[in-house]
């Protein structure tokens, strides 16, 4: 699946071969949002146009357009896994919530703050 950025929204991509179409929505706000187009510069254009009537709708009715995200979510994971990043953690003199915190943000390339490594 592709995707496109646009002011900080993120649209995917799909192309559906019976009807010869692309089409995508926006992702992490707090309503359906989709947009297509027979070819990728209409597409383009097509999703821009979309995020830009998104915000302009949100911003004249006073709504948050982003969906809001609570920083919890549940992780299921093999129980010797779970072991594993558990002793790992405790190495390092941190929480299991830490660690995984951590090799999230350094997956996804965000630094975070307050985690004590190993030689670090």
């Amino acid at each position: 699946m592709s995707y496109l950025e646009y002011k900080g929204h993120l649209g995917t991509v799909e192309f559906s071969a019976d009807d010869r179409v692309f089409y995508g929505k926006i992702h992490g706000i707090n309503d359906l949002v989709t947009f297509e187009a027979v070819d990728v510069d209409t597409l383009l254009s097509a999703f821009q146009e979309a995020v830009d009537d998104y915000l302009d709708l949100c911003h004249r009715y006073g709504k948050e357009p982003e969906k809001a995200y609570s920083g919890q979510f549940n992780v299921r994971l093999d129980s010797s896994l779970h072991k594993k990043l558990s002793q790992e953690a405790a190495k390092d003199g941190v929480t299991l919530n830490q660690y995984v915190t951590q090799a999230l943000a350094s997956y996804c390339a965000e630094p975070t703050q307050n985690y004590k490594s190993k030689g670090k």
